[in-house]
């Protein structure tokens, strides 16, 4: 396991349907040394903060095995590192292997697995292709949030190691995300959900009915 690229923008505005938005979902690659802090990476930044970044949020990380099946299902060769607004490229990471609650090295940083992505109209935007936020959800394919355990810096080539995790069940991140979809669950594996220390409370308050779940253009109610 081991990152890629690590990828940055600041927000910017472009253009949707004659509107301005602001949003940092454009993001390149970048050399050399990154410093992760609570909030974001060094160079890094979010246009909406009432649904993106925080400190459950701090980091976004997108297996490329899930960009190259991309590429083949869109017919998109020009899929590339950043493409999904991911801050952290990494290949021999999977959603059906990675859970919430796990912990990782990177460099001198250490992070902790929070949530998977939930999909907005900016990757529409970004892609050009209007039904992809549902297709992407479907897949399964999010990607998943990191928050920031201890801030250091990294960089690409950096090997990923696995530290053990404080989480008293496993619940993958293909499993949460099978789970909003359906939004069907027996008690028993919501108290499982609610038991996780690295889910947001956002997502437990959801679970327990007292809000909802928000991106900037989906409401799980």
């Amino acid at each position: 396991m081991k990152v890629l690229s690590i990828n940055v923008a600041l927000p910017r505005l472009v253009s949707v349907h004659g509107k301005e938005v602001e949003t940092g979902f454009f993001k390149g690659p970048v050399s050399g040394p990154v410093v992760a802090r609570s909030l974001n990476l060094d160079g890094d930044g979010q246009g909406d903060l009432t649904v993106h970044g925080g400190p459950d949020k701090a980091v976004y990380l997108y297996p490329w095995e899930n960009v190259e099946y991309w590429k083949q299902t869109l017919r998109r060769e020009d899929l590339r590192p950043g493409s999904f607004g991911e801050n952290l490229t990494a290949e021999g990471l999977s959603e059906n292997e990675v859970a919430i609650g796990d912990e990782f090295a990177i460099g001198d940083a250490r992070f902790v697995v929070t949530q998977p992505r939930l999909p907005c109209f900016k990757l529409a935007l970004a892609l050009e292709m209007p039904s992809l936020p549902k297709t992407f959800l479907e897949s399964g394919r999010t990607g998943f949030y990191l928050r920031v355990l201890q801030e250091g810096a990294l960089q690409s080539g950096d090997p990923i190691y696995p530290l053990p995790s404080r989480e008293p069940v496993r619940v993958t991140i293909a499993e949460f995300v099978e789970f909003y979809r359906r939004k069907r669950a027996t008690r028993e594996q919501i108290n499982k959900l609610l038991s996780l220390g690295a889910l947001p409370q956002a997502w437990k308050d959801w679970l327990t009915g007292k809000t909802s779940i928000k991106t900037e253009d989906q409401d799980a109610d």
